[in-house]
Order: C-alpha cells, then sequence, then structure tokens
C-alpha cells in the first residue's frame, strides 16, 4: 500500500491526521511508534530526524510528509475523498487554515505544556510556564465560546480541517482544565466532536493507551 502514517495513537497530533484519513476513508498502513523503544525509535528517525508524529510516508510518490495540516492538505491534493476538508475558494480556504492554526497554538500546544509538566522530574517542573499555558488556554476557551455559540463546526456549518486539529486540543485540553463550567457553547462542541464517527473511531482505538495519560 502507498500510505504508511508513522504515528501512535496517544499522540494528540497524530489524532488530528488520522481523523482526516478516517473522514474520507483513505487507506494506509498504520505504523504504531514506541519512542521509548531504541530499536524503533532509530528506525523511524531514519524516516523524520526531527523524530516528531505524526509522519505520512507515501511509497508510490517517494515522498516523505511531515506535520499534521501539512499532512492534511497533501492527502486533499493526492488522495481527495467526498470531504473537503479544505474550501477551495482563497477566502475560505485562508479561514479555515487560520482557525486550524488557531487550536494548535493557543489550545493544542498550551495544552502540551502543561502535559509536559506533570512528566518533569521532581523538583524540574515550571509552574510560571505552566500558569502561562493556562492564560493563553483560558482566552482561547472564551474566544471559541463567543464564536461556537452561533456554529455547528469550527468555521459554520461544514466539517473540515480547523475541526480536525480541534478534536484532539480540546479533548485532552478538557482533562487539564475543564471546559463545561464556564464555556458551556465550546463543551458542546467538544461533544460534537467526539460523536464524529472519524473522531469515535480514533478515541476507540486510543482507549488502550489512556493509561498513559499523565492526568
Amino acid at each position: 500500500m502507498s500510505l504508511v502514517l508513522h504515528y501512535h495513537p496517544l499522540a494528540s497530533f497524530c489524532h488530528k491526521v488520522l481523523i482526516a484519513l478516517y473522514e474520507n476513508d483513505v487507506p494506509f498502513v498504520p505504523q504504531l511508534v514506541d519512542l521509548g523503544d531504541p530499536v524503533q525509535r532509530a528506525e523511524f528517525l531514519r524516516v523524520w530526524p526531527i523524530g516528531k508524529f505524526p509522519v505520512l510516508r507515501d511509497e508510490d510518490r517517494e515522498k516523505t510528509i511531515p506535520e499534521s495540516s501539512i499532512i492534511i492538505e497533501y492527502l486533499q491534493q493526492h488522495y481527495p475523498g467526498k470531504m473537503k476538508l479544505i474550501p477551495e475558494t482563497a477566502d475560505d480556504a485562508r479561514e479555515t487554515r487560520l482557525r486550524d492554526r488557531f487550536f494548535d497554538l493557543y489550545v493544542h500546544e498550551p495544552m502540551q505544556k502543561i502535559v509536559t509538566d506533570r512528566l518533569r522530574p521532581a523538583g524540574s517542573d515550571d509552574p510560571h510556564g505552566v500558569e502561562h499555558a493556562r492564560k493563553v488556554m483560558r482566552t482561547a476557551f472564551d474566544m471559541l465560546e463567543e464564536d461556537m455559540a452561533h456554529r455547528t463546526w469550527a468555521t459554520g456549518e461544514s466539517f473540515g480541517l480547523a475541526d480536525c486539529a480541534a478534536a484532539p486540543a480540546l479533548f485532552y485540553a478538557n482533562k487539564v482544565m475543564p471546559i463545561s463550567a464556564h464555556h458551556p457553547h465550546l463543551a458542546r462542541y467538544l461533544d460534537r466532536l467526539m460523536q464524529r464517527p472519524s473522531y469515535a473511531r480514533v478515541l476507540a482505538e486510543a482507549q488502550p493507551y489512556f493509561a498513559m495519560f499523565p492526568a
């Protein structure tokens, strides 16, 4: 099979790409990588020396594609399906990419800061960095709460790239800073994302690994 996805089922940015693959029933080979295994880690670094998930390898076209947003754009260009996750019109596409970056930069990355701080050795935590991350997430939640009061999906009534980004970002963010108490519209949006068949499948596949999450 042409497409091989190097990933881990617990990794949040991998969820983003899996949603896109499942939305369009794109056939691929899942290559699970345990970075704690020296052999698997070395093999993965030969594919992508940066060592970050996810990475898509297209054997037919001899292309290695890193970064979740870029992978989804690549899939739409070369392996299109019934769902256009990025609109064709320039203005709509730009808005979709903006929303995608918003979720990645202001929800996803701060969430990861909080999570990784819990994995630091005793005495090496970064409380100031964590508080800054929480402040960024609170601001993002407030902005999203206003948006989602009048939308079904991130950019309106059509599911797309930004929703692929939103699902894992909000799912994991909700575990470190619960959404529902002060952001009911955003909480209902997260519920819709979790009930979407593509993300429900991703979560089911990740279920055996959730005990590893430092909640």
